[in-house]
C-alpha cells in the first residue's frame, strides 16, 4: 500500500501549482459557453448532446460522447459556478486516484519492490499527462483511465476467482460496468475488454501464440473461451449503441484539423499517418516539446519516400515487431525471483517472489494454478507466490501501449486532430511498464553491482527530470497567454492566432494586430483569423480594412456568417442599403449543417435577421421588418439574448398602431432582461399614447430608465 500511497502523493504534488490556473484554451467551449452545465438546461440533455454541447445527431457535431465527464463539468458548475480552481481540483484528485490504481496495477504485475514503486512514480511524473491534469477538458481522459484500471482489475480478480461461480461472475459483471463507464468518460475506454482479454490469454493462462487455437479447436479452456466470448459480446455491444447514438455518421472536420485526412495523394496519407505513431512514441520517450495543439502544419506531411522521417518510421516498426517476437517466442526454462534469475529451481541471487518463464504444454490450466516444468518434473504451482515472467508483462504492456491508442491512428476513421498529448495519458500505462520491466531485464543480465546501482540511479533520475519537467509545463498552462505562447515552436498559425485574441481582450490592440497578422504569415487562409483581424480594424474605425479581411474569411469559408453580419453592418452605417440588404439576406440563408459550431452560427444568422429588420423599419418598411422579426424569433437558439428583438417587434407594431401586441412585445423584452433601457423608453411612449385601464404600469412609466 506504500507504494500506492507515495505515488498518488507525487502525482498530487505535482499538479497542485495548477489550482490557480485560469480556463484555458478548450475549456471556454466545452465549460464556460457550454449551455448543457447551466442549471436551466435539463440534465437529460447531456446524454443526447456531445462534449461541447452539439445535439449528437446533428451533422456539425464533433461526435464526441462523453456524458460522464459532462456531468461532472455540470456538478462542478452546481458547487463553484464558473470559478476554475474546483474544476482544476478535481481533476487533480482524479489523477492522484488513477497513479494509486496504475501502481497497484503494477504491483500485480512487478511485485512489491522497488521496480513498482518507478512504474507509479513514473506515471505519477510524466510530462505526458499535463495537457490532460493541467487542461479542465482532459478530464474526459483521466476519468476513462479510472474506470479504465478499475475494469482491468475486476477482470483480473474474475480470472482468479474462476471455479468460484458467484464471486467470479460479480467481478465479471463489474468489469462490464467499468468499462461501460470508461467509454462514456472518453470513447477510447471501450478498449479495456481488449485488453482484458489480452491479460487472460497471456498473462493469467500464459498460452503462447501458437497454443491458442489448438486450445480452442481441442475444447479445452472453456472459462477463458466463455469469458472471451463474453467480452467480446459487450465490446461489440457497446460499440453497436455508440454508433447508433450517433445517428450511425462519422464526424466532419476541417481540412486544417487533420490535413493528411484531406490530401489527394495516396502516398502522403499512407506515409504520414504511419509516422504519426513513431512521432507520439517519440513525445513518450522525450517529452521535450509539448504544444497545446498539432494541427494544421505542426507535422509537415510526408510527400515522398525520400523524407527522412521515414527512418523513424522504419525504425519505430522494426523495434515494435522486435518486442513483439521476444514477449510471444518460446521462453527458456528459467525462472525470475524479483529481477533474479532461477534455473532448474536453484536461485542465482537471493529474492523474494518468483515468476515463471516456461513453456505450458498443458493447455487447461486450473484457477489459481499454473503448469511449471522443473527438472523435467511437470507440476501445478500456487500463483499466488508466482509474478508474470518478463515476456508475459512485454506483451500486456504492447496491448495497453497500443490498444488505446488505435482509435487515435486513422485506421479505421479519420480523427480531428494530427497529434493530441492528452489522449496518450492511457498509452502511457503501457509505455511505463515497457520502460520499467526494461530496467528490470538489464538489472538481470548485469552482474556488477557498480552497473546495477547505476540502473537504480538512471531511473531515479529519469524521474525527477519528469518532475521537472511537469511542474514547468503546468505553469505553462496558468493562463492563455502563456499558453499560446508556449505553442509558438511548434504550431505558429494557431499559436498566433489565439494570442492574438488574448491581447486583444487586454486591450493590447497593436500587438494584437501583428499577432493576427503573424498567424496569417504561416496561414494565410485561416477564416478565422481573417476574421478577428477583420473585427479588430472595424471596432479601430478602419472600415474600408475591415471590410478587405471580411470578404477574405468569406471567400475561404463561404458558411461564415458572422463575417456576413459584419460587412452589412459596416455597409448599412455607409449608407449602402442595398447592399447590406443583400448581404444579410446571403446570410440569412446559410444553413448550419456541417458547421462545428452550430449554435454559434445560429446567433449570427439571428443578429443579420435583426440588423435586416431594423433596416426595413428605418425605411419604413414596417410589415416587411416584422415578417424578418419573426423569423429571426424561429431561427434563434436558447443562447441569443432576444431583447433587443423583442423591442424592435414591438416598435414596429406601434408604428403599425397595433398597441396591444406592442405592449406584449415589450412585456416580453423586458421579462428578458429587466434593466433593458430602449425597452424601457419605448413601452413608456406607448404607454404615453394610451389610457387604459388594464395597463399594469401608470403613464410615468416612461420615466423609469432616467431614475
Amino acid at each position: 500500500m506504500i507504494a500506492e500511497l507515495v505515488s498518488s502523493a507525487l502525482g498530487l504534488a505535482l499538479y497542485l501549482n495548477t489550482l490557480s490556473a485560469d480556463f484555458c484554451y478548450d475549456d471556454s467551449r466545452a465549460i464556460k459557453t457550454n449551455q448543457d452545465l447551466l442549471p436551466e438546461t435539463p440534465w437529460t440533455h447531456i446524454f443526447y448532446n456531445d462534449f461541447w454541447g452539439t445535439l449528437l445527431t446533428h451533422s456539425g457535431s464533433h461526435k464526441s460522447y462523453r456524458p460522464l465527464c459532462t456531468l461532472s463539468f455540470r456538478l462542478n458548475h452546481a458547487v463553484g459556478g464558473l470559478d476554475p480552481w474546483s474544476y482544476h481540483l478535481v481533476n487533480v484528485l482524479l489523477h492522484a486516484a488513477v497513479t494509486g490504481l496504475f501502481t497497484s496495477f503494477s504491483k500485480i504485475l512487478l511485485g512489491d519492490g522497488y521496480w513498482t514503486f518507478m512504474a507509479g512514480l513514473m506515471f505519477a511524473s510524466h510530462p505526458i499527462h499535463t495537457e490532460a491534469v493541467a487542461g479542465i477538458v482532459g478530464r474526459a481522459d483521466v476519468g476513462a483511465s479510472l474506470f479504465f484500471l478499475l475494469s482491468l482489475l475486476c477482470y483480473i480478480k474474475h480470472c482468479s476467482t474462476r471455479g468460484y461461480s458467484a464471486r467470479t461472475w460479480g467481478w465479471f459483471l463489474g468489469t462490464g460496468l467499468c468499462a461501460g463507464c470508461s467509454m462514456l468518460w472518453k470513447e477510447q475506454g471501450v478498449t479495456v475488454l481488449a485488453v482484458s482479454a489480452v491479460y487472460d490469454v497471456f498473462v493469467f493462462h500464459r498460452l503462447k501464440m501458437k497454443q491458442i487455437l489448438p486450445a480452442i479447436y481441442k475444447g479445452k479452456n472453456l472459462s477463458l473461451f466463455l469469458s472471451i466470448s463474453l467480452l467480446t459480446l459487450w465490446g461489440t455491444s457497446l460499440l453497436g449503441a455508440r454508433l447508433y447514438w450517433m445517428g450511425n455518421k462519422p464526424p466532419s472536420f476541417s481540412n486544417s484539423d487533420n490535413p493528411a485526412a484531406d490530401s489527394d495523394s495516396l502516398l502522403a496519407r499512407t506515409l504520414t499517418f504511419f509516422y504519426l505513431p513513431a512521432k507520439n512514441l517519440w513525445l513518450l520517450l522525450c517529452p521535450d516539446t509539448l504544444s497545446f495543439d498539432w494541427s494544421m502544419d505542426a507535422v509537415p506531411l510526408l510527400k515522398t519516400i525520400c523524407d527522412w522521417r521515414n527512418l523513424h518510421t522504419v525504425a519505430f516498426y522494426i523495434g515494435l515487431l522486435l518486442l513483439a517476437y521476444y514477449s510471444l517466442k518460446s521462453p527458456s526454462l528459467e525462472r525470475e525471483c524479483d529481477g533474479k534469475f532461477v534455473t532448474n529451481g536453484r536461485q542465482n541471487a537471493n529474492g523474494h517472489s518468483c515468476h515463471s518463464d516456461v513453456e505450458y504444454r498443458n493447455s487447461e490450466i486450473k484457477p489459481g494454478f499454473a503448469s511449471k516444468v522443473e527438472n523435467g518434473i511437470k507440476s501445478n504451482v500456487s500463483q499466488r507466490t508466482q509474478l508474470p515472467s518478463t515476456e508475459n508483462i512485454v506483451v500486456l504492456s504492447l496491448s495497453l501501449l497500443i490498444i488505446p491508442f488505435v482509435p487515435a491512428t486513422n485506421l479505421f476513421f479519420y480523427v480531428g486532430f494530427v497529434i493530441a498529448e492528452r489522449v496518450l495519458y492511457i498509452p502511457s500505462m503501457g509505455f511505463c511498464l515497457l520502460i520499467t520491466v526494461g530496467a528490470r531485464a538489464l538489472y538481470v543480465k548485469i552482474q556488477k553491482r557498480f552497473l546495477k546501482s547505476l540502473i537504480f540511479y538512471a531511473t531515479a533520475t529519469l524521474i525527477v527530470f519528469y518532475g521537472l519537467k511537469t511542474a514547468m509545463r503546468n505553469g505553462d498552462w496558468q493562463n492563455e497567454e502563456m499558453l499560446y505562447r508556449s505553442g509558438i515552436k511548434v504550431n505558429p498559425a494557431k499559436a498566433w492566432g489565439n494570442l492574438g485574441n488574448v491581447l486583444k481582450s487586454q486591450s493590447k490592440i497593436s500587438e494584437a494586430e501583428s499577432a493576427y497578422r503573424n498567424a496569417l504569415y504561416y496561414r494565410s487562409n485561416m477564416a478565422d483569423m481573417l476574421y478577428n483581424l477583420g473585427l479588430l480594424l472595424q471596432e479601430s474605425s478602419r472600415f474600408a480594412e475591415a471590410l478587405h479581411y471580411y470578404k477574405l474569411a468569406i471567400g475561404s469559408r463561404p458558411t461564415l456568417a458572422s463575417a456576413y453580419l459584419n460587412t452589412g453592418i459596416i455597409l448599412m452605417n455607409q449608407g449602402k442599403t442595398e447592399e447590406a440588404r443583400r448581404t444579410f439576406l446571403k446570410c440569412s440563408e446559410i444553413p448550419d449543417e456541417n458547421l462545428k459550431d452550430p449554435h454559434a452560427h445560429k446567433s449570427s444568422v439571428t443578429s443579420c435577421l435583426y440588423n435586416l429588420g431594423k433596416l426595413y423599419h428605418e425605411q419604413g418598411r414596417y410589415e416587411e421588418a416584422l415578417n424578418v422579426y419573426k423569423e429571426a424569433i424561429q431561427k434563434m437558439p436558447r443562447q441569443f439574448p432576444p431583447q433587443s428583438l423583442y423591442n424592435m417587434m414591438g416598435e414596429a407594431y406601434m408604428r403599425l398602431s397595433k398597441l396591444p401586441e406592442a405592449e406584449r412585445w415589450y412585456m416580453e423584452s423586458l421579462k428578458s432582461k429587466t434593466d433593458h433601457i430602449p425597452a424601457h423608453l419605448t413601452y413608456g411612449k406607448l404607454l404615453a399614447l394610451t389610457v387604459s385601464s388594464y395597463l399594469p404600469y401608470p403613464l410615468d412609466h416612461c420615466f423609469l430608465c432616467t431614475d
